[in-house]
């Protein structure tokens, strides 16, 4: 940081009433990207400073939305259908964190040879994409706001499961993949791992006993692999056998640390309770699970949260709630101010033909209450934080529109 003020400062005619670098500095950190895109063309130190990594990672702090990501169907644009391959008739939308009004929307700039683009998160200002089609290994990095894109090389894997986290020591995105294996007995994933730094992708072994007589496993992909606490997240379900010929279900939260990449395995709570699948997610920057189960009434969902306050630590989970949820037929995910979800409404007689619709739900986790969102959303969705940022703003092969 000192040579980039010393840049500054060597360019700037000495005056008395110059302000100091540090206040020039902490002024341009809070400006929005827009302008800061602008002022790189004032002089070159300024430009120089505006593509420091470390002036970025100060400026991605002040700027925080939530991005809807549709699944399948475009928002406001139902031409499309579920599998068109025209990628650019996708359209995010960019709405406030609690009132979800619509403050800007872009389209993906990019497209797929096959499949629809598929969301796998979002850290830090950047957006990752992949194709739905589950062998292909095509994905993209992109950041809307100074409307930058990139294609990664090609895994040598064909990647099923994918994570994006920032690499805070190194200042590097990462991205992790975990393609699905055939064989009988499971053997242990095989993973590798992209980095924009350096460009391209890496084996990583993962560096954790396996269970010896897993038959089949799966990572539960009911939402997006969350980021939390420099950890990347998967919920693996796995069947195994046991001394006879009997099986039980059993799973495994598994954590991949992208400073220091390296896997461990994460205790589970400890819930007598039967359910019929579970995923790992995110709830205001801590670990969270939900479990789901049947309720005790017909079209009745039975959802556990459970929030570690604790990362890493068995005894710090804590059961937040129980949700019985009548209807559900999607789970967007946490916001700031409960869950969001999607609900069929109840039949309506239209034309003479029962009609029913999906709608948008946010629910208070403390009150219960359930609020009706207007997203203009037909169709599922895709939820998550963004914030302004100048990722990607200079590198190989980004591509600028």
């Amino acid at each position: 940081m000192k040579e980039e003020r010393g840049a500054i400062l060597q360019r700037r005619t000495k005056h008395d009433d110059d302000l100091p670098d540090e206040i020039v500095l902490d002024i341009l950190s809070k400006l929005p990207v827009k302008s800061l895109l602008r002022f790189r063309c004032v002089c070159k130190p300024w430009n120089s400073s505006i593509a420091n990594p470390n002036f970025i990672i100060n400026h991605h702090h002040h700027h925080g939305y939530v991005i809807h990501i549709p699944r399948y169907i475009p928002v406001l644009l139902p031409s499309s259908l579920p599998g068109s391959s025209h990628s650019s008739d996708q359209v995010c939308t960019l709405a406030c964190d609690r009132t979800f009004e619509t403050i800007s929307e872009f389209r993906v700039p990019f497209t797929f040879q096959s499949g629809f683009p598929h969301f796998v998160g979002s850290c830090n200002g950047m957006l990752c994409f992949t194709s739905s089609r589950s062998w292909s290994n095509v994905v993209y990095l992109w950041n809307p706001s100074i409307r930058r894109f990139k294609r990664l090389p090609n895994s040598q894997l064909f990647i099923m499961s994918l994570g994006i986290g920032f690499d805070s020591q190194n200042n590097d995105f990462k991205v992790v993949g975990i393609p699905r294996t055939f064989a009988k007995p499971k053997p242990p994933p095989e993973v590798e791992m992209y980095s924009l730094s350096s460009d391209s992708w890496k084996r990583v072994e993962l560096g954790i006993s396996w269970r010896p007589n897993v038959v089949s496993h799966k990572f539960n992909c009911v939402l997006r692999f969350p980021f939390v606490c420099g950890h990347l997240h998967w919920m693996i379900e796995m069947i195994e056998e046991g001394g006879g010929q009997e099986k039980h279900d059993t799973s495994m939260i598994l954590s991949f640390d992208v400073n220091s990449e390296k896997f461990k395995e994460l205790p589970l709570p400890d819930d007598e309770g039967i359910c019929i699948t579970k995923c790992v997610t995110s709830y205001k920057g801590k670990l969270a699970l939900i479990k789901f189960g049947n309720g005790t009434q017909p079209h009745v969902t039975r959802c556990s949260i459970w929030v570690m306050r604790e990362y890493g630590v068995i005894d710090s989970w804590n059961k937040l709630c129980v949700l019985s949820i009548e209807n559900l037929t999607d789970l967007i995910g946490f916001t700031r101010d409960g869950l969001l979800i999607r609900k069929s409404s109840r039949p309506v007689s239209t034309n003479s033909e029962l009609e029913s619709k999906d709608k948008s739900v946010l629910i208070d986790l403390e009150t219960l209450h359930e609020k009706e969102i207007s997203t203009h959303a037909k169709y599922g969705f895709d939820e998550a934080t963004y914030m302004e940022s100048l990722a990607l703003l200079d590198g190989t092969n980004v591509i600028s529109y």
